[in-house]
């Protein structure tokens, strides 16, 4: 692959967010490093120990946050889960090809992705768990109306081994067909598995993750995988032994609390195989949630598992799930690199699932062979303890509900509807106002009319990208695109 500027600045202005000239990818230097990213569905940020939870026991993911770095203000990006993960994988925002929304469109074939920059550079690549981005089957789908139209495994998207679900599933007893709202089977490499899918949801995907990487490594193969849990998504369900571990609580905080304990030894299962292995110094673990908490934060007296995640904890946050607000978008986050990064930080700059991709192309050497907009930013030198304040601006949209756009600039976060008047934009100073309670347009004007310029720019780039502009070859964009206008004033 020809080596090239990873992007060059487009002519639709430098201060966009996205549009950075980033160097080429560095040959990487000895043994190349393994990957793993592990994403939690609808965990809050107020849903961990490292996070202040006093409660729930989440004492392996402490553990990564005390070995490694802890995130105070990483973003999902997404206020949903398909959303989320089609940024995660990608690197650019999901309303450039429209998936702006759960289970709406496939994820494209077009897009360059944490699996195909992998296995360009000789990585053996694995997805276990979630996929939500597209179906399984092309004859059969909960969600999907055209499965064939939107047939997108992860088999068929660069993955060597998958084994996923099309949508969230029960946490305990996958496959009881109890709730069939969720009755999502399992699919291993194009075939259903019917074999060891009881019991704790989150142990029968690391039961596929970790003889995954023992053959990497056995092969002598630099790995990367992407591990998504369903916990703690409805149906919220966990095993006999985790209620035991809540017993005096309620009926639904003891499921709640409980699939997450069980989801936290999962992870502490893989560091340990890790260990084993003698890989640990040389693996890269990156751990968020793909949105906040479910619902309206006040479950019903009578438990139902549908909600469940109700219960979740935003740590003071405003709005929960489909909001771009914080409680929506920022998300509990650790990342350990024991031969790389130095342990007990504590990272303020703003990072999130967008700087994944940037982040592995630089670890393992990959030039992009195109100038598309990429909307995120490497974080290896944050990661080695030599970057502590961010370069780009953080863009946010979605067609959910208000507001239906963000960004975020150091320490301010402009939210806008894009109106004629702009009467309805905000400003908010995020280390002050982490809760996003006081408005600050009126003494910031100036800054908010910049802020909302280069976000309109950066959407009037999104909508060049929806509509083909960055694929040579024919596409069929997915779901819908938000709308907008010029910006008003403010």
């Amino acid at each position: 692959m020809k080596r090239r500027d990873f992007l060059r600045i487009t002519g639709l202005g430098s201060i966009m967010a996205g549009f950075h000239q980033l160097p080429a990818a560095a040959e990487a230097k000895g043994p190349k490093p393994n990957i793993i990213f592990l994403m939690a569905d609808d965990l809050g940020y107020g849903d961990t120990g490292f996070n202040g939870n006093k409660v729930i026991k989440t004492p392996c993911l402490d553990a990564m946050a005390k070995d490694g770095i802890r995130f105070t203000r990483f973003y999902s990006i997404g206020p949903v889960c398909t959303p989320t993960r089609a940024s995660c994988l990608t690197g650019r925002h999901y309303i450039r090809f429209g998936m702006a929304h759960a289970n709406m469109g496939k994820l494209p074939k077009q897009e360059i992705t944490l699996a195909k920059a992998c296995k360009a550079r000789g990585y053996t690549t694995g997805h276990f768990g979630k996929w939500h981005l597209g179906s399984m089957s092309k004859k059969e789908s909960l969600r999907h109306k055209d499965p064939a139209k939107d047939y997108a495994p992860p088999w068929a998207r660069d993955y060597d081994d998958a084994f996923a679900t099309e949508i969230s599933c029960p946490t305990w007893n996958p496959a009881s067909g109890k709730f069939k709202k969720h009755d999502s089977p399992y699919w291993r490499n194009g075939k259903k598995v019917t074999e060891n899918i009881a019991g704790d949801d989150s142990r029968v995907i690391m039961d596929r993750a970790i003889p995954f990487i023992r053959k990497a490594v056995a092969d002598s193969k630099p790995f990367m995988t992407t591990i998504w849990f369903h916990a703690p998504h409805s149906p919220v369900v966990a095993g006999p032994e985790y209620l035991k571990m809540y017993k005096g609580h309620t009926e639904g905080q003891q499921h709640y609390y409980g699939c997450i304990t069980a989801m936290d030894e999962q992870i502490g299962r893989l560091r340990d195989e890790l260990k084993r292995l003698g890989v640990e110094k040389n693996t890269l673990i990156c751990f968020c949630s793909d949105n906040g908490p479910e619902g309206t934060g006040n479950p019903k007296k009578v438990y139902d598992a549908y909600s469940g995640a109700f219960h979740g904890q935003t740590g003071g946050l405003r709005g929960r799930k489909r909001s771009l607000y914080n409680g929506g978008v920022c998300v509990p986050a650790v990342a350990v690199w024991p031969g790389t990064v130095a342990g007990g930080r504590t990272v303020d700059m703003p990072c999130a699932t967008l700087d994944y991709l940037p982040t592995v192309c630089e670890m393992v050497g990959f030039d992009y062979p195109d100038d598309r907009p990429v909307d995120g930013e490497s974080m290896l030198a944050m990661l080695r303890g030599k970057m502590n304040r961010r370069k780009t601006s953080l863009p946010f949209a979605s067609i959910i509900r208000q507001p239906h756009a963000a960004m975020i600039k150091g320490q301010f976060k402009l939210c806008t509807n894009f109106s004629a008047s702009g009467a309805e934009d905000a400003l908010y100073h995020l280390r002050d106002d982490p809760a996003e309670a006081k408005n600050l347009i009126t003494v910031h004007r100036q800054l908010a009319q910049s802020m909302k310029a280069e976000l309109f720019k950066w959407i009037k780039s999104c909508r060049r990208s929806f509509d083909g502009k960055d694929y040579k070859e024919p596409y069929e964009p997915q779901g819908k695109f938000i709308n907008y206008r010029q910006p008003g004033r403010v």
